[in-house]
């Protein structure tokens, strides 16, 4: 939290959302079975504006829904505000066969008795976490019908034969949403309703230098500038439908980093972690014209990095 919360000084975030999430820590801290839920992020999120628009909505209770295409750092974000926050996080990835039982919990036997098993969401509103629904409009629309009173004014969840589950005061949900991926559907407007909606911008150029500086201190600025302009391009190619987004993988680009600095050339590692993640023979040779007409192909460790 130190980490982040120094970060974000530097960032000149408003001093009083800052005061508030260290007011937030001071009155809710996270339960000591539950530290090991707390995330440590390896990548910060950098976006001033982002930053403090997040900050405000869970400071005043509200739940968050991150929309926003590709590449624009919506898991990452959601982490980094569960470890600012100091609490324990549960993940759920949804998905089309996802339904309610999953989310809030189902009878089970233990071999004895039959028990009920508490699902993320009910534990996440028991024990005071930042539930993660990642991918939210992945999920049949009757499954998350199951949510409505949980992230609406009744915050609390009431499953048929049990006690009704209030959610604790610093309980919060985080869902993200990507555009247009396939199996995705619009999300009804009674669920919309009940969130904070921020639209996430994909990561700038020069902000994606200021992270790969953060992620690969030893990586040359010179070099960082220029695999930023690679990444620029490849966006722009993919705005005007020359190449499918297949390409435009930031994870991609920080992954073939991590390569070089292992000792591939960087060719080969830009060749598997972002040529590659298209399956259009086509598509592949327009992507590496890109990446030749960009970067250097022949570049080793020594050349890549510092000493």
């Amino acid at each position: 939290m130190e980490k982040i919360l120094q970060f974000l000084k530097e960032e000149g975030l408003e001093p009083s959302l800052l005061e508030g999430v260290e007011a937030f820590r001071a009155a809710y801290p996270a339960p000591e079975e539950e530290l090991n839920r707390i995330p440590d992020p390896e990548y910060l999120y950098y976006g001033k504006d982002i930053w403090e628009q997040a900050i405000s909505a869970l400071l005043a209770g509200k739940n968050l829904l991150l929309a926003g295409p590709k590449a624009s750092g919506k898991n990452v974000l959601s982490e980094n505000l569960g470890a600012l926050f100091g609490r324990p996080v549960w993940n759920v990835s949804f998905h089309i066969n996802m339904d309610a039982s999953y989310l809030v919990g189902t009878d089970t036997f233990d071999g004895q008795a039959v028990r009920f098993r508490p699902g993320p969401i009910w534990l996440c509103a028991q024990r005071g976490g930042f539930g993660i629904l990642d991918e939210i409009n992945m999920a049949k629309n009757e499954a998350l019908a199951v949510l409505h009173a949980a992230l609406d004014f009744r915050r609390s969840l009431d499953v048929p034969g049990y006690e009704k589950q209030d959610l604790r005061p610093e309980t919060r949900f985080i869902a993200t949403m990507n555009y247009g991926y396939a199996g995705t559907r619009d999300l009804n407007e009674a669920l919309v309703s009940r969130f904070v909606v921020l639209d996430m911008p994909v990561i700038t150029e020069k902000n994606l230098d200021r992270l790969m500086g953060s992620r690969f201190p030893l990586l040359k600025e010179k070099l960082r500038g220029q695999l930023a302009k690679l990444y620029g391009e490849l966006q722009k190619k993919t705005e005007s439908a020359e190449i499918s987004d297949a390409a435009l993988d930031l994870r991609g680009l920080l992954d073939a980093i991590s390569l070089m600095e292992k000792g591939l050339s960087s060719g080969r590692a830009l060749e598997l972690c972002i040529v590659n993640k298209s399956f259009d023979s086509y598509e592949r040779g327009l992507i590496r014209d890109v990446i030749h007409a960009r970067f250097p192909l022949d570049l080793t460790r020594r050349d890549l990095f510092n000493p």
